[in-house]
């Protein structure tokens, strides 16, 4: 069976993908303008402090877009197509892509969804979602 390709980790994602392989979501803060910040930085997109701090998100989000992937040459997704990948709004107010673990029918754009985390091996944590039946839209 083929593995799942992965990501190099370095640089500001390091923190990120350390939390994952412990089954933690983070992102970072800016205490200068307030607003959260994803991917990892070394500063502020908005005004350039340099103060980030990593948080723990709740994992909870809603689909803000998605598409459904029914063709890839990859080995290891081509026994799962079709499958989705989705833009997630998290409930702190950062976007990030991922897996959507959900068949494609039962997606919508609003859908409630709570991150789990695919063990790929010792040092890895892969990101993916499941829809939140518990949640509801704007719920943090």
């Amino acid at each position: 069976m083929a593995t799942r390709p992965v990501t190099v980790i370095r640089g500001a994602d390091e923190p990120f993908w350390r939390a994952a392989r412990e089954g933690r979501l983070v992102y970072q803060w800016c205490p200068g303008c307030r607003r959260a910040v994803f991917p990892g930085r070394i500063a502020c997109p908005e005004c350039l402090s340099p103060a980030l701090t990593w948080l723990t998100s709740t994992g909870r989000g809603t689909v803000y877009s998605y598409t459904v992937v029914r063709r890839t040459r990859h080995p290891y997704f081509a026994a799962r197509v079709p499958y989705v990948v989705a833009l997630v709004d998290m409930a702190e107010g950062f976007r990030l892509l991922a897996t959507l673990e959900a068949q494609p029918e039962a997606v919508a754009v609003g859908m409630p969804v709570r991150v789990r985390f695919e063990p790929l091996g010792e040092a890895f944590g892969m990101p993916v979602f499941r829809p939140d039946p518990d949640g509801a839209v704007g719920d943090p």
